[in-house]
């Protein structure tokens, strides 16, 4: 079974962070959601608690896959963690999956994966994409990394995140039975 984390930091943007682990559970995946603090409640950008399947002493290596969902302060919290950095540089070296969406892809570009990729983000951060072509589009897949630009694009994102770290045919599925 494909495994990931979505990263939850205080500030996060609640519909996109649930949306994906919505979707990527109907798809079949293990999803895990991680504090980057040591208290497992993490609120998000408009009042939601959230109680966070894992700690930031998680062991993230054996996921396939990290999510940073936006929302402000969210996506600065996000790049303020070492746990997060660390996990963007290696995974993005490994080959393997990551994505961010809305504020989250300035912490891609602050950490220089999207030197000479093609991403998206909300708008107003366009020049945090250090190294990258902005494209402005809803979703934006560009080898292993995938943005989205805010929380209207949850749902598209979270699909586009199910297809690639499952398939085509289970992301349709998916969308189908979402009557998307």
């Amino acid at each position: 079974m494909k495994k990931a984390i979505v990263f939850l930091a205080e500030g996060f943007e609640e519909v996109e962070a649930l949306t994906v682990v919505d979707v990527l559970r109907r798809g079949g995946v293990e999803v895990t959601t991680m504090s980057i603090t040591e208290d497992p409640y993490v609120d998000g950008a408009h009042g939601i608690e959230v109680l966070a399947d894992a700690d930031n002493e998680y062991e993230i290596d054996d996921a396939d896959m990290i999510v940073l969902p936006g929302g402000m302060p969210g996506a600065s919290n996000l790049r303020a963690s070492a746990v997060v950095c660390d996990g963007v540089l290696s995974f993005v070296k490994a080959g393997k999956l990551v994505g961010a969406i809305c504020a989250a892809p300035f912490v891609l570009g602050e950490l220089g994966v999207l030197n000479g990729r093609k991403a998206t983000c909300y708008p107003g951060f366009e020049d945090k994409l250090q190294g990258a072509a902005y494209t402005a589009t809803r979703v934006q897949r560009d080898g292993n990394i995938i943005t989205g630009n805010g929380p209207s694009s949850a749902l598209p994102f979270a699909l586009a995140l199910l297809a690639a770290i499952t398939d085509d045919d289970t992301a349709q599925q998916v969308a189908d039975g979402m009557l998307v």
